[in-house]
């Protein structure tokens, strides 16, 4: 995304995870509301799109492939 103009706003986030974001931030070296702009960039991109995430897909092919006939099975 371009860099476009900023604006401040507020809300209440679960302290755990802000805890868990602000780590992240730290360990890498960046800023807590460049964290926050990827993460909602991200979010609107998977809206956009309406399918799983890249990972979430191949963990379900992954266990398919694995159980695929137990999860016939279970259907029958």
């Amino acid at each position: 995304m371009a860099a476009q103009g900023r604006e401040k706003f507020a809300t209440e986030v679960n302290s755990e995870i802000l805890s868990a974001v602000r780590r992240i931030a730290q360990s890498e070296g960046r800023q807590l509301q460049t964290l926050v702009d990827e993460a909602l960039a991200d979010l609107i991109e998977k809206r956009k799109q309406g399918r799983p995430r890249t990972n979430v897909m191949a963990a379900y092919q992954a266990s398919h492939e694995k159980f695929g006939s137990l999860y016939k099975k279970l259907a029958e």
